[in-house]
């Protein structure tokens, strides 16, 4: 990238510390809509950069985030010097969101995205009982649960890292299909599964256990069976400081303790 022609849309959280960033930004390299912008450099958290992730899905346009939020896991350093020349020289990285399909007690169906992860949680006081299959086969006859996800490898350090599952490296071929507090099987932990998997799970007794689907932020109440696949039709691009990328924090978040 020719560091001296890019355009940029900065796009603020909505927080005084983001707003703030974005008007300083603006004023040192210009504002342009997203639409017309080279790149979009998302001011927050990874919340605010996921959502911007969504909004620019499937567009080619290039996301940048700069951590102006909380823990900014996705997030590259803030600093207002030379944005352009550490624009030209950032890595990118591609993601593939996770396509779920749901069939509701009432026998609608329901589609969504997900960046990070699509997760199945219980609804009730009751533990969810789940059967799982895989590209066909059933793996898992039930798994009794708090819930049980399928997470992308940028959704691997989120909610499935709290959940314990594995931390993935972003171009890894692989989902991790992660139980969340598992009671029987007790000892299952989940697995790795290559990324062109299909991944079935279907609610046993939804009536006495409901169960929830989410895809990120998109709810699917009393779900009786949910599909998960990596999309084939959907990217987004994400840009990383170079020397800095994905895979280094990855590593460097397996050693912490």
């Amino acid at each position: 990238m020719d560091a001296k022609s890019l355009t940029f849309s900065f796009a603020s959280s909505g927080t005084a510390e983001a707003d703030a960033a974005a008007k300083r930004l603006a004023r040192l390299y210009g504002q342009m809509p997203a639409a017309q912008a080279d790149i979009v450099v998302a001011l927050g958290g990874d919340g605010f950069l996921l959502q911007t992730l969504r909004d620019t899905m499937s567009t080619g346009k290039r996301v940048y985030g700069m951590n102006r939020g909380t823990v900014g896991f996705l997030m590259n350093e803030y600093s207002e010097a030379k944005l352009p020349e550490r624009l030209a020289t950032a890595v990118a990285e591609t993601i593939r969101p996770l396509e779920m399909e749901t069939v509701d007690a009432d026998g609608s169906t329901a589609h969504a995205l997900a960046i990070n992860e699509v997760s199945l949680l219980r609804q009730s006081y009751q533990a969810a009982r789940v059967r799982i299959s895989v590209d066909g086969k059933v793996r898992l006859d039930e798994l009794i649960c708090d819930g049980v996800m399928v997470a992308t490898p940028a959704g691997s350090t989120a909610y499935n890292l709290s959940a314990h599952g594995p931390i993935l490296p972003l171009d890894a071929p692989l989902l991790a299909l992660t139980p969340v507090s598992p009671f029987r099987p007790r000892r299952w932990r989940g697995a790795l599964l290559p990324k062109d998997a299909v991944v079935r799970f279907d609610v046993l007794e939804d009536k006495k256990r409901p169960v929830n689907a989410v895809a990120d932020h998109t709810e699917v109440k009393s779900v009786v069976s949910v599909e998960v696949k990596e999309s084939v039709s959907h990217t987004a691009t994400l840009l990383f400081d170079a020397g800095h990328s994905w895979n280094e924090r990855i590593l460097a978040e397996q050693f912490r303790y």
